[in-house]
């Protein structure tokens, strides 16, 4: 069914950078989620409000949120695809983000409602009728939810969409939500207990709310600068080394505009002796090779490296091997000395964890006096001058 749907409503579906076809497979995954969850909420709110089950009338309404949480993600889609303009030179990508933030609160309004009228139902129960029709529906539910969550799943991971792979998750939970709901209309009918309609509309209520702080967190972290896939990172890293004469790189960062919207920056070594000239094109072809094939807009910033001089690559041996005694989540790098008539200056970056730099601890501050003393104690008329950095992007 997947396919099909792809086949029929994607034109060139397989040019997933294209954001036109991005956007295309976001709509028709909207589109899907809206029709089916409006059917579900229109036969589970009929079968809760005929046989007076508050717990699939709390499943009804949840469906009906996820059909308001399509929509929302419709219009985030939509929005999204913009093209850049003067007051967004970036794009409009984070709209996808802010759809995302506006469904999971969304979701918490629901699930607290919920709540609440389910609470009512455990202190005023009311007779719960079970019919073949009641059953039929969940049944029917549970299974259209498994094939959502199994469409959305994939077409999320095609086009790289974290909105849609929570969607996805979202529907599995809605099967175990369902199958919560049909156990629990079952053990009224047999038991007796009409109460149990209303605690398992309770737990309903509790399970959506639990699944919206989490979708809360989800979509906030983006916006606030969330650390890099490892996946990216380590691709990125492997391709930058991949070229002949690449000693190494640092200071990556990649700042996040919205899905496939992405910007990269880092320092790149290369020999101090290579040719200014060449070292420059190189730095533009593999620029330019990660905008044409993996849509990245990098900047790279280039750091010479002195490679000829024993003094210099015996103290980047000592310091690496001192601070990897010391801090081996740590690195350091562009290091040069600045030989004196009475000293002389070896300079270069401490790059640390980020939340070392605001430890209560001052683990970060320990290091720069550690190494001092590491040198000094080997070399007495060496000094360091140590910049401390955070670690924006976990190298290997």
């Amino acid at each position: 069914m997947t396919k099909l749907l792809i086949r029929l409503f994607i034109r060139d579906p397989a040019n997933i950078q294209d954001r036109t076809v991005r956007t295309a497979y976001g709509n028709l995954a909207c589109m899907v989620g809206i029709v089916c969850n409006v059917l579900l909420f229109a036969g589970k709110f009929t079968v809760g409000t005929l046989f007076g089950s508050m717990a699939i009338a709390a499943d009804a309404l949840n469906n009906l949120s996820d059909a308001s949480s399509n929509v929302v993600s419709l219009v985030g889609f939509r929005l999204g695809s913009k093209p850049a303009d003067d007051e967004h030179p970036y794009g409009h990508a984070r709209y996808e983000y802010l759809a995302g933030l506006a469904v999971s609160v969304m979701i918490l309004v629901i699930g607290i409602e919920l709540l609440k009228e389910s609470f009512l139902k455990v202190l005023h129960p009311t007779p719960v009728t079970l019919s073949a029709l009641t059953i039929a529906v969940l049944v029917v539910s549970i299974l259209v939810k498994l094939w959502m969550s199994s469409f959305n799943r994939s077409v999320g991971s095609r086009i790289k969409s974290e909105t849609l792979m929570a969607t996805a998750a979202d529907a599995r939970n809605d099967v175990v939500t369902t199958a919560a709901v049909l156990a629990a209309t079952i053990l009224a009918h047999l038991t007796g207990i009409d109460r149990i309609d209303g605690l398992m509309g309770v737990g309903v209520a509790l399970f959506i709310l639990w699944s919206g702080v989490g979708l809360v967190r989800d979509t906030i972290s983006p916006l606030l600068g969330a650390a890099p896939d490892p996946e990216l990172i380590d691709y990125i890293e492997k391709k930058a080394l991949s070229y002949p004469g690449v000693l190494g790189i640092h200071d990556l960062m990649v700042h996040d505009y919205g899905p496939g919207s992405k910007l990269v920056s880092f320092h790149i070594e290369l020999s101090a002796d290579s040719d200014v000239m060449k070292s420059h094109d190189l730095i533009d072809s593999i620029e330019r090779d990660f905008q044409v094939h993996d849509h990245l807009l990098v900047t790279i910033h280039f750091d010479p490296v002195v490679t000829d001089d024993p003094h210099i690559n015996e103290l980047r041996k000592f310091l690496k091997k001192q601070l990897a005694e010391i801090a081996p989540e740590a690195d350091i790098h562009d290091l040069r000395i600045v030989p004196g008539p009475t000293h002389t200056n070896v300079i270069f970056d401490c790059a640390v964890p980020a939340d070392w730099l605001a430890a209560k601890d001052h683990r970060a501050n320990k290091i720069p006096a550690a190494l001092r003393k590491a040198v000094s104690d080997r070399w007495p008329d060496h000094f360091c001058v140590i910049q401390l950095e955070p670690i924006y992007a976990k190298l290997k």
